[in-house]
């Protein structure tokens, strides 16, 4: 928490307040308040469904909700959406993440609030731009399916979703660039504007490389496990006790250093296999080759080698292992963090940082994950409310 408590903070002073659920919109705000802005989190008067998601979701909240303070207002009461408006109105970014025409219906849309605050810088995370698409309802997984990430990432007639909220997670990113290039701009002319990310264009940005591939090339990009692979040794190897690993030598340099490392002084000598291109030619017996001598080597053993020769290699790793990592964990790249919700809330836990530095430091955890309403009182105090008026909100439920 000290070095947290130390790390440059360029947005300190700077109010988001976010309208959000789920993992797009509150990924945006949680860049914004790593970076030392106060981001108010707007929850329904029972909370943000990801606070009880369960399974593969249970990990979002406590995720993309750190360094950020909780109001509970129920919008769906014109006592509740003037309150959020109020709110509104003492903030230079507000975010959300709800289908096209949600705000509106609160008056809480960029039209609306840019009209009493001109200034305000308004994020909309969408699944779509504004176009034939955009009245779908979008997920992660349909972008994905629909916009060839799924198809590049699992093998021929087997579309396969990538193993993590990607689009959702660089929706929130992109939106996160798009304020920051706001705010500069609005230093220049006094005014805020409305920006937008969207799901399917992050994913669509993504297969630009693939799209470019086609267009110079004029084939058809392979799915990832099928593609015509540059390189030769450039794969997972299977090993002692059924660990895996991936090696990889990428140039003749390489290849040369990799049959010194490993003992394969006659696949080095090999004229067949001198040039990248002629072991890609191989590339079949080659891999065969390499898998069967090394197939009773452990896995340590192979990083060993591979490391102290300056060659590339993973140990294949599942989420779990990367608390143990000892690179994570000797340059602070995992934080304590005390959970909100859920049957281990108060419980302390290990989670991963904003992958970058200011001034050598990591952006810190200032803040745990809110519990519900954590801030209501603070927040409606500084609106002008006395104590008696925040009961008498919450005798009706107007806020939590």
């Amino acid at each position: 928490m000290s070095d947290a408590l130390q790390a440059a903070q360029p947005l300190k002073g700077l109010r988001v307040v976010e309208f959000t659920h789920m993992v797009m919109g509150p990924t945006c705000g949680m860049v914004l308040a790593d970076l030392g802005a106060e981001v108010i989190k707007v929850e329904p008067v029972n909370g943000d469904h990801s606070r009880r998601l369960v399974g593969a979701g249970a990990g979002f909240f406590p995720m993309f909700n750190r360094n950020k303070k909780s109001i509970g207002i129920d919008l769906h009461t014109e006592e509740g959406a003037d309150t959020a408006r109020r709110l509104t109105a003492t903030a230079d970014v507000v975010a959300e993440n709800f289908k096209p025409g949600t705000m509106a219906k609160y008056g809480l849309d960029y039209a609306s609030l840019a009209k009493v605050n001109p200034r305000i810088i308004y994020a909309s995370h969408k699944g779509f731009l504004p176009g034939p698409y955009d009245h779908r309802t979008a997920l992660d997984e349909v972008v994905q399916m629909m916009g060839g990430l799924a198809y590049m990432t699992g093998r021929p007639g087997d579309p396969l979703r990538a193993g993590t909220s990607v689009n959702d997670i660089m929706g929130g990113l992109f939106g996160a660039i798009a304020v920051l290039g706001a705010l500069i701009q609005r230093g220049i002319t006094g005014r805020g504007m409305e920006i937008q990310s969207a799901l399917y264009e992050n994913n669509v940005f993504l297969m630009g490389q693939h799209m470019l591939q086609f267009a110079v090339t004029g084939k058809h990009p392979a799915p990832m496990p099928a593609r015509d692979n540059p390189w030769a040794v450039y794969d997972v190897f299977t090993v002692k006790g059924g660990e895996q690993i991936f090696l990889a030598a990428v140039s003749d340099a390489q290849w040369l250093t990799f049959c010194d490392a490993l003992g394969f002084a006659d696949l080095k000598a090999e004229p067949e296999l001198a040039t990248n291109n002629q072991r890609v030619a191989h590339r079949p017996r080659l891999l065969k080759t390499i898998a069967e001598r090394i197939a009773e080597r452990s896995a340590a053993e192979l990083a060993q080698s591979m490391e102290k020769a300056g060659l590339p290699f993973a140990p294949i790793r599942r989420p779990e292992d990367l608390y143990d990592d000892e690179h994570l964990l000797a340059t602070g790249g995992l934080a304590d963090m005390r959970l909100s919700d859920g049957p281990k809330a108060g419980q302390t836990v290990k989670t991963t940082l904003f992958p970058i530095t200011l001034e050598g430091r990591r952006l810190g955890v200032r803040m745990d994950p809110p519990r519900l309403g954590e801030h209501t009182a603070e927040l409606l105090k500084q609106m002008g409310c006395s104590e008696a008026e925040i009961d008498a909100m919450r005798g009706r439920k107007v806020v939590a």
